[in-house]
């Protein structure tokens, strides 16, 4: 089983004073910065998903990409550009999300295949149109007929697509889109696009199921499907059923959601094989907005603020050396949780005391944990974030080798 992390341009620099919370002066994004692949110590996953309207925007606007980023990356091609080692793979998609409200997806064939192979993709997924609602219903008579539009739409690109692909004799391998409402479209989908040529097909829309849904709509997928075509699900993890996966086809997944914890999910941001902690907050006075106003509006003194702010990071590195004692850190902690939150705010304090006493990065083996000990647990700016997150990419990456299905 192959994982597939989807590229937002989130790298971190390997100068970073965490310290003084600043940058080396000297520091150039794009030249010194580096991928979790350049940092975790291991191959955190076996390759990376490039969404088109990531780099060249969609309806919604430019994309992620300045205009330097989007020239280096079609001047270098992907393998280039993003550092790639030796047997890392590259996939192209459209990237549905961002133009999910528009009537027809805002990309031609040519387009796409344009920028797969100008990129220099391993692999490319044809263009979709998602389908966000799911029912068992057999028959188009009784869903949303856009839903079939959409997947008719879907079939319609993607049988363009694979001709184009022969047509120029493209060297990448097509991967044919599969969209559907229920366990059967979702087959018949498959059965169309493996009639078209397809022996890859990636399995969209799947985001909001619920496990057994997915479930469903792989075995019937699997009534219909080929020995040799391969399933890929688009945004989904679910790693404690990867195993049930594989055995309906699935050779491949991708998804974000392991590293957005780290900094997106409100308890479960460091992960570990068995369990996850919370991290722990200590924002920066000049960062914060609710502490910023209650600066503002004089309910806290930007003085104490800051003197608080010092000594929980204080504090919390003298624990990590065994100079501090627990209770003292969770003082501290305690205190300026409530000069930044107020009174009425949820508190983070016990979350904290249980991250604190296990204290998992210290027998963490990935090279971020190593390096920087408890920085790698304070919930504390982009850099911090960054490096938990492609931590919990290690700890994924493990956790899938243990299932025997890395």
């Amino acid at each position: 089983m192959k994982f597939y992390f989807p590229d937002s341009q989130d790298l971190v620099s390997p100068t970073y004073d965490f310290l003084s919370d600043e940058y080396s002066p000297t520091r150039v994004r794009q030249r010194d910065d580096l991928y979790a692949h350049e940092v975790v110590g291991s191959q955190p996953y076996d390759g990376i998903l490039v969404s088109k309207a990531i780099v060249d925007g969609s309806a919604k606007g430019s994309g992620k990409y300045t205009s330097a980023q989007r020239a280096r990356l079609y001047r270098m091609g992907v393998r280039r550009f993003f550092r790639l080692p030796e047997g890392m793979e590259s996939l192209g998609d459209c990237g549905a999300f961002n133009y999910i409200d528009e009537e027809h997806p805002p990309y031609t064939v040519d387009e796409v295949l344009d920028f797969y192979e100008g990129c220099g993709f391993d692999a490319g997924v044809s263009i979709d149109h998602v389908i966000f609602g799911f029912t068992p219903a057999a028959d188009d008579r009784d869903v949303d007929p856009a839903w079939v539009d959409r997947r008719s739409i879907s079939l319609n690109l993607a049988e363009l697509f694979i001709a184009e692909v022969r047509q120029r004799k493209a060297s990448l391998e097509p991967v044919g889109a599969a969209q559907g409402w229920s366990p059967k479209s979702y087959a018949d989908s498959v059965q169309q696009l493996q009639a078209m040529g397809y022996r890859r097909i990636a399995l969209g829309g799947m985001v909001p199921l619920k496990t057994a849904e997915i479930l469903a709509c792989l075995e019937e997928i699997d009534a219909v499907r080929a020995d040799d075509t391969q399933l890929h699900l688009l945004g989904i993890t679910r790693v404690d059923s990867m195993a049930k996966f594989k055995d309906y086809g699935v050779t491949s997944f991708d998804s974000t959601s392991a590293f957005r914890q780290s900094f997106m999910d409100d308890r479960n941001n460091y992960h570990t094989r068995n369990e996850s902690f919370t991290a722990i907050r200590v924002p920066q006075v000049d960062g914060n907005p609710s502490l910023k106003r209650r600066i503002l509006s004089g309910t806290v003194s930007q003085a104490e603020a800051v003197v608080a702010e010092r000594e929980c990071l204080k504090r919390l590195r003298a624990f990590d050396l065994g100079e501090a004692d627990l209770d003292d850190v969770i003082d501290a902690l305690a205190i300026y949780e409530a000069l930044a939150n107020g009174p009425k705010k949820k508190s983070y304090i016990d979350f904290y005391r249980r991250t604190l006493e296990a204290s998992p990065w210290k027998t963490c083996p990935c090279a971020l944990c190593r390096e920087h000990g408890i920085e790698i647990a304070i919930f504390r700016g982009t850099e911090r974030n960054k490096r938990r997150g492609f931590h919990n990419l290690t700890v994924l990456e493990s956790k899938m080798r243990e299932l025997d299905i890395a």
